[in-house]
């Protein structure tokens, strides 16, 4: 392999729908999507082939004091739904900035955007173009971690990229505990054994069984997604 190539070809970035509001208390702030744009161009150009679970948090958010009480489902049902929002947004950036972009989602929505297809979209990606992932596994009580760590799996990542606002993994909250040390490498049992909260359970044991590396990094920290898909010491990577 060229000493420049990158380590992965094909990898799942999972973007929560916090990381889309930028300093802004809810909903899709343009300049932040822009910028988390950039970053995921750099790599496709570099040739990396590009799927993105994208979650609803910060659409949920605005209403979630009227879903208290909610039945669990249809409040799931609601999230879904703020993914495909996020999911069109996401495209439209990709659009302005020049890339070519698809957005499959696992709810029936044929008017707006195309359903959930496996083989459709491991084509789109052998094309150079990259996937977004909406509404999740399509089903409640079930969250996007699962549905990254799902899709990822089935499209063949060699790696689950969870872009978060923190730069890895510590072993405390680094804001509340100032000795908290964070971590380079660690393994799966190693999370377990300590309770450290990368992903929800079902989503982490799902990465483990099928062996799919897990890397925790920052997606506000400039040209960190470039060198995690380049394979250099960035954020923390989980594995076997």
């Amino acid at each position: 392999m060229c000493a420049n190539a990158p380590r992965y070809k094909r990898i799942l970035l999972k973007l929560s729908g916090e990381a889309l509001m930028g300093g802004d208390a809810y909903g899709i702030n343009r300049q932040t999507i822009s910028g988390i744009v950039d970053e995921i161009k750099v790599v496709v150009d570099m040739g990396v082939q590009v799927g993105v679970v994208i979650g609803g948090g910060n659409i949920f958010r605005g209403v979630a004091p009227a879903a208290t009480g909610m039945d669990r489902a249809q409040a799931d049902y609601i999230g879904m739904l703020a993914t495909v929002m996020n999911g069109l947004a996401l495209h439209d950036a990709m659009r302005a900035a020049g890339m070519v972009s698809r957005v499959q989602s696992a709810l029936n929505i044929e008017q707006v955007v195309e359903p959930y297809i496996r083989g459709k979209a491991i084509r789109y990606l052998e094309q150079g173009r990259t996937v977004i992932f909406a509404a999740g596994t399509g089903n409640p009580f079930f969250t996007t971690d699962t549905a990254a760590a799902l899709r990822g799996a089935e499209i063949g990542a060699e790696i689950v990229l969870k872009a978060t606002k923190v730069d890895g993994i510590y072993s405390a909250d680094p804001k509340k505990d100032p000795h908290a040390v964070r971590y380079d490498r660690i393994t799966f049992d190693e999370v377990i054994a300590q309770n450290l909260a990368i992903m929800d359970a079902t989503a982490f044991a799902l990465c483990r069984d099928q062996k799919l590396p897990i890397n925790v990094f920052s997606i506000f920290k400039q040209g960190a997604l470039k060198r995690v898909t380049m394979g250099e010491n960035e954020g923390t990577l989980v594995s076997c």
